[in-house]
């Protein structure tokens, strides 16, 4: 126990001293219990009807959970832990469904990528690259952020898997912030950073609507859009889409530094510095050809992964396993990996519970409420209504493809019968399905190697997140819309 305070001036000359404990104020010990009373009252509270009892109360630690972490009264990890407890303390569900996305593969890229990424830091190629980059487009921090979002979007067709994407783009940016200085740690510095960083969080989710092979989420919502009737091809994907994603592209750095403003404005001498700084570094040294050598065959891996049937995780540790090999990364490298740990505790916890609420029939149950309950609105309002639902409901979610696979058929289902075009209202929700993985940091597991960097915080994570979102459901909304209905007919 702490020594306290002493507090001699309350006591009696015939009583000992009384010692004051410091400890938390009234209005953290409130925002604790908070949480808590949501998770009981949502509980005790009658089951509807239509649910079970597990799938409720799953529902409500999940709330609850999520709830801590959006007014800041717990860590995530920390709510994640006390939520995995409670629902398998409780025998919610059982504990190997609980524990089940310790062993996802997405969860295990996700980890694999933190570590691997440090190998580009470490070995010199981080700051090769960061330096090339400075030096074409570091006339700005405006420019850095546009050169990492348009990379994004040249590369994306290739990869069916935006979080092996993000894997990509994060040491390039790691080092880029690094490079100009930024730190996690310094509060001033760390702007520049964490603008860079949710620059790029946030362009992964709209280079996977501006494609339809650059996530895994679009081929099962063109699937379920086929079954309805709607034959989608790469062609017409890309013709519906091009309008309103490359709007978002366009505008999303200029965005972000309105609410995260990076601090850093115009650095005409940057360029020329990184310049020099690049021809003092010499040629590449071994443990860089190494790394960069690991990295082609891992993005190659990944590129015709689907065609050669490898499995995309596979091939980022297999890239882990040839790097620890050839000891460009070692075990105390590992070892310092404080922050992976967490990430990976946290997002298995949270990617289980949303899978178990999606089997247990919650998301499609809170989905059909919500569509049935829409029946007589116009087709232009019922359309609308239906897509910013459709987005909002994904704070309940950590995967894509687990709430297309829920919701999108019912959605589509409902719209289509309330008299929205069915392309309309198809291609309404597929760009939904990519953007709206932004609104939380768990919201699509290739924010997390981002979310994770140290450069923001939870809350401004989700609030940059909301904010965004926001922006990108306004843009397709009203420029995408349009736009599909002219196109499509």
């Amino acid at each position: 126990m702490s020594p306290g305070v002493v507090d001699s001036g309350a006591a009696r000359p015939d009583e000992p001293p009384r010692v004051r404990i410091p400890g938390l104020s009234t209005g953290t010990r409130i925002k604790r219990m908070l949480p808590f009373a949501l998770a009981l009252g949502i509980w005790f509270f009658p089951v509807p009807a239509g649910l079970t009892a597990p799938a409720w109360h799953l529902f409500a630690v999940f709330a609850a959970a999520i709830a801590s972490v959006l007014i800041n009264a717990f860590p995530l990890l920390t709510a994640s832990m006390l939520a995995v407890g409670a629902i398998v303390l409780t025998g919610t569900i059982k504990p190997e469904q609980a524990y089940s996305g310790f062993a996802n593969s997405s969860v295990l890229l996700v980890v694999i990528a933190f570590i691997v990424a440090q190998a580009v830091v470490k070995s010199g190629l981080g700051r090769r690259v960061s330096l090339f980059m400075v030096s074409r487009f570091g006339g700005s921090s405006l420019g850095l952020a546009y050169s990492v979002v348009l990379t994004d979007a040249a590369i994306a067709p290739a990869f069916p898997s935006n979080t092996a994407r993000g894997g990509v783009l994060y040491p390039i940016v790691l080092s880029v912030a690094q490079g100009a200085g930024s730190r996690p740690e310094d509060p001033e510095t760390r702007y520049l950073g964490g603008y860079l960083m949710f620059c790029s969080m946030a362009g992964l989710a709209v280079s996977s609507a501006l494609w339809m092979t650059a996530t895994s989420a679009n081929p099962i919502a063109v699937q379920i859009a086929q079954q309805a009737g709607l034959q989608i091809d790469f062609g017409k994907w890309l013709l519906a889409s091009v309008v309103p994603s490359l709007t978002a592209i366009l505008l999303l750095p200029l965005i972000v530094a309105k609410l995260f403003p990076p601090r850093v404005g115009k650095t005409p001498e940057a360029p020329a510095a990184a310049r020099r700084e690049l021809a003092s570094m010499g040629g590449m040294s071994r443990e860089e050809w190494i790394t960069a050598g690991t990295f082609v065959l891992m993005v190659a891996g990944w590129v015709v992964g689907g065609k050669l049937n490898l499995n995309t995780t596979s091939v980022a540790f297999m890239g882990f396993g040839v790097l620890l090999f050839l000891g460009v990364i070692t075990t105390d490298d590992i070892t310092k990996q404080g922050d992976t740990l967490v990430t990976f505790f946290w997002l298995s916890v949270l990617f289980a519970m949303s899978a178990q609420l999606n089997e247990l029939g919650f998301m499609g149950y809170v989905g059909e409420r919500l569509a049935s309950s829409l029946a007589g609105l116009s087709w232009t309002t019922l359309y609308v209504t239906l897509i910013v639902l459709y987005v909002l409901i994904h704070y309940m979610f950590v995967s894509q493809s687990s709430q297309v696979l829920a919701l999108f058929g019912v959605f589509l289902d409902v719209g289509t019968k309330g008299g929205v075009p069915l392309p309309l209202m198809a291609f309404g929700l597929l760009f939904a399905s990519s953007y709206f993985s932004v609104i939380t940091p768990q919201g699509g597991s290739q924010n997390i190697i981002f979310a994770a960097s140290g450069y923001l915080t939870q809350r401004e994570l989700y609030k940059l997140g909301g904010l965004i979102t926001l922006a990108f459901l306004a843009i397709y909304l009203l420029i995408g819309s349009p736009w599909v209905y002219f196109v499509m007919g």
